[in-house]
């Protein structure tokens, strides 16, 4: 294998009793810790205990599925970090949140806060979200149109930088003697009228110890790349081959290059779910355990939904509709959408074998091994310009983060591609980024000279 400078990094991505949508069904799995706080503390800690850089929280302003078909109901995800925060150190903390159903001041605030109650170890998960019941939860009939959603999203973004930064770093002063907490001369308002927003004051939250949130992005879209090659930090992407993978990321990083960005800024982490057992024949007995306890009914509306068509349009035993709807007709998750298709088409798969496909991560690379080959795995893409790190989705929570972080990482360690403990304190830190500088600087540099 190729040598490749740096390390690895490896984000925990968090879903109730595991991502597999019938991990529930374990006698091990407790069917109600969707809502249990203690549940996401020892998460938490077991992958701060590996070294993890960060841990991720998906969420979605609807109620997900059919509530029959897996644990339904997620809690606020920046309220829950809040409580991670109180029983870790070092781990980063990452939220979802929508642009389309947010107004910047208070998502702006939310994130700040939690910045600065982590003591710097906030992330922004950024989702324009997908589906129509999304929308008819917030006043609207229709689902916004894929690229007004795109627009939106960027000046949100642009909105956010400008209330994060209306603070100076020095702008609080707590002078005692002369009775003077701050210096009003470094409040900066943001005073933006745009498109989508007015937003007229300054955060009411002083500027936090990363400067703003780790800017983290997940739709793979033309749109959905543009938007991450202008801002993002960290990019969550779904890739099924090596191929499409590296493919991914040299345009990204190109993207990024071609808006000045410097390519190393953006940490490309392609989801993997990685079922772990002693042996290989273990792990493949667990896979096919959990695929075995997926009900086919609920699958099939789910993907149905996914796909545009009619439940009964899909035969369990018979390969996808030939007359599906192509990317340009579908409004939400684009690039998902088109994954699932093209992996039925290549792989030539029935609707039953592409459910048992996508059961494990929704699309994400499912990988079954022992340690030594899940490692092999990773840093096979890592070393082949296909990935960053990686997005790790276990399967079942919490005994395959359990098995990750024991049995990989001291791999991954002993290789030489993983930390063995933690430098810095904020999840800038973990992902080797600057601290960014405060967008107003340069007006008291003039201010300054004159």
């Amino acid at each position: 294998m190729t040598q490749r400078p740096g390390q690895l990094h490896l984000n925990a991505f968090l879903m109730s009793v595991g991502h597999h949508e019938a991990s529930w069904r374990l006698p091990e799995s407790d069917p109600f810790a969707n809502t249990s706080v203690a549940h996401f503390k020892n998460l938490a800690r077991i992958a701060e205990r590996g070294k993890l850089d960060s841990v991720f929280l998906a969420d979605s302003p609807v109620l997900w599925n059919n509530v029959g078909r897996r644990p339904a109901g997620t809690l606020e995800p920046t309220v829950l970090l809040a409580a991670l925060a109180g029983v870790t150190e070092h781990i980063g903390l990452i939220a979802t949140a929508s642009t389309t159903y947010n107004e910047p001041f208070n998502l702006a605030r939310r994130f700040a806060s939690l910045d600065h109650l982590s003591g710097g170890r906030a992330g922004w998960n950024i989702v324009t979200t997908a589906g129509v019941d999304a929308a008819r939860n917030f006043n609207l009939d229709e689902l916004p149109a894929h690229s007004d959603r795109y627009a939106r999203a960027a000046e949100f973004i642009d909105v956010s930088l400008k209330l994060w930064d209306s603070w100076g770093d020095d702008a609080p002063l707590g002078d005692k003697e002369n009775g003077v907490w701050g210096d009003d001369r470094k409040i900066y308002p943001p005073r933006h009228v745009g498109r989508y927003f007015k937003v007229e004051g300054a955060l009411n939250v002083p500027r936090s110890p990363q400067g703003y949130p780790l800017l983290v992005q997940a739709g793979s879209s033309d749109d959905g790349k543009e938007l991450a090659a202008r801002y993002a930090e960290a990019v969550f992407t779904a890739q099924q081959t090596l191929e499409d993978a590296q493919r991914f990321y040299v345009d990204l990083k190109g993207r990024a290059r071609a808006l000045g960005r410097d390519p190393g800024s953006i940490k490309i982490l392609p989801g993997i779910v990685p079922v772990i057992g002693a042996t290989e024949a273990e792990a493949h007995a667990l896979d096919a355990e959990l695929d075995r306890l997926i009900k086919p009914e609920y699958a099939k509306r789910q993907l149905a939904q996914t796909l545009r068509v009619k439940p009964e349009e899909l035969d369990l035993d018979a390969e996808l509709p030939r007359d599906l709807p192509s990317e340009d007709q579908i409004e939400g998750a684009k690039s998902r959408y088109t994954l699932i298709v093209s992996l039925a088409r290549r792989e030539r798969l029935t609707v039953r074998q592409l459910i048992g496909r996508l059961g494990g991560g929704r699309g994400h690379r499912t990988f079954a091994g022992a340690p030594e080959q899940v490692a092999d795995a990773i840093q096979h893409w890592w070393e082949q310009g296909a990935a960053d790190g990686f997005n790790v989705m276990p399967p079942v929570l919490p005994s395959g983060l359990e098995a990750f972080v024991e049995h990989v990482v001291p791999i991954l360690q002993k290789r030489g591609l993983f930390r063995t403990e933690y430098v810095g304190t904020t999840l800038r830190d973990n992902y080797g980024l600057p601290r960014p500088a405060n967008l107003n600087l340069g007006r008291d540099l003039v201010a300054a000279a004159e």
